[in-house]
């Protein structure tokens, strides 16, 4: 039987499982905080307490023939390469979620996966890191599946404009030709299931869909969805911004999303934030 597991069970990898587990796949996750295992189990996953810093549960390898790991990586890289070894584990298929934050600023033009790689903000160099060091890891090791997955901003049920439109904290910013692109929650999944179902190791792929947007624009769609007024523009020399978001609109570029397609053979549930936001509800 295919057991996946998944380092970080968290917004995706549980999507993930659910659709694996009903495919009659083992599915198991690690996650920090105890008081969410017995959820997670009643869903049929199997689950391991792992903080990412202290020793990992003995025998999670056990039985496991993909990977995929989510966990975000801190200054030093990927936590999970640091904790753990492969060679000789017979391993299918294992996933590394990146971002698009690695190619930096791009003035608005298209990158593709084979764009230069200037990262400008701490997480996008974080990022880069992390892909070097499983990238430098593949190279030692052939025969390890790594696929590389640059993931666009990713919204979905929960987790869109709509809850900050609801909750009153969205800030529609007019820094005029800013654009920035999103990929869909269920569009990342049959992605990561396409790339399981045909392993292609050493890949990278862009994950975004095919209309780059102003976050402005999206939030007045938002508002329409909802039935409230559209929030005013906010310049963006006068907007109250973290440092996140400062970073993120330090950067301007348009992700490419032709290699999916081709080489996958996908074709986007959601190809804009007009057909993805009305889901999210």
């Amino acid at each position: 039987m295919s057991c996946l597991l998944i380092f970080g069970l968290g917004y995706v990898g549980q999507r993930l499982g659910r659709v694996l587990l009903a495919e009659g796949w083992r599915v198991r996750g690690t996650i920090r905080a105890s008081s969410r295992a017995q959820n997670l189990k009643d869903q049929g996953f199997e689950i391991a307490i792992w903080d990412g810093i202290g020793p990992y549960p003995q025998g999670i390898l056990e039985g496991v023939t993909h990977i995929l790991i989510t966990i975000p990586p801190d200054e030093k890289g990927d936590v999970v390469l640091r904790q753990f070894d492969f060679p000789g584990h017979s391993l299918k298929w294992v996933g590394y979620l990146s971002a698009t934050s690695v190619y930096g600023n791009h003035q608005g033009a298209w990158v593709q996966e084979n764009s230069a790689l200037n990262p400008i903000s701490s997480r996008g160099r974080h990022r880069l890191l992390a892909e070097s060091q499983w990238l430098d890891y593949q190279a030692k090791h052939p025969l390890f599946p790594l696929h590389i997955f640059r993931l666009s901003g990713i919204y979905g049920p929960g987790r869109s404009v709509l809850e900050s439109i609801q909750s009153g904290v969205a800030q529609r910013i007019d820094k005029p030709g800013h654009v920035f692109s999103r990929i869909h929650v269920e569009d990342i999944i049959q992605i990561l299931e396409a790339s399981i179902n045909h392993p292609q190791p050493g890949e990278i792929y862009n994950l975004a869909d095919d209309q780059p947007a102003a976050a402005a624009e999206v939030i007045a769609f938002g508002c329409r969805i909802l039935g409230v007024e559209i929030f005013p523009l906010v310049p963006f020399e006068e907007a109250a911004l973290s440092v996140s978001l400062r970073e993120f609109y330090a950067e301007h570029k348009r992700v490419d999303n032709c290699k999916i397609k081709d080489a996958l053979g996908i074709r986007l549930i959601y190809p804009t934030y007009k057909e993805g936001l009305p889901h999210c509800c």
